[in-house]
């Protein structure tokens, strides 16, 4: 089963804000730390249903490892201040 890292941040209102860095776009809140990680587990399995690839193939993409990530640049200050979480998603078998 595949996981994908969730970088959640707390916003000035207190907000938890959710982000997948190997999924662009894909973004989810909550009131909680707990909530926050709820949604982030549900808004992954309705971005599966969705997803298309540049080229235009569907499916996740293979998410990067706390590793890789860490070692962007990016990333990392992305990060910075926020709470790094796996998120564990098992594709739904096709009929």
């Amino acid at each position: 089963m595949p996981t994908y890292i969730a970088l959640i941040q707390k916003d000035a209102s207190g907000t938890f804000n959710v982000s997948f860095p190997d999924l662009p776009g894909v973004v989810t809140a909550g009131d909680t730390l707990d909530e926050a990680i709820a949604e982030a587990e549900e808004t992954l399995e309705y971005a599966a249903e969705d997803w298309r690839n540049p080229d235009g193939s569907t499916g996740l993409p293979t998410p990067r490892t706390i590793e890789q990530l860490t070692s962007d640049p990016t990333f990392s200050d992305a990060a910075d201040g926020g709470t790094i979480v796996e998120i564990d998603y098992e594709a739904a078998e096709q009929p």
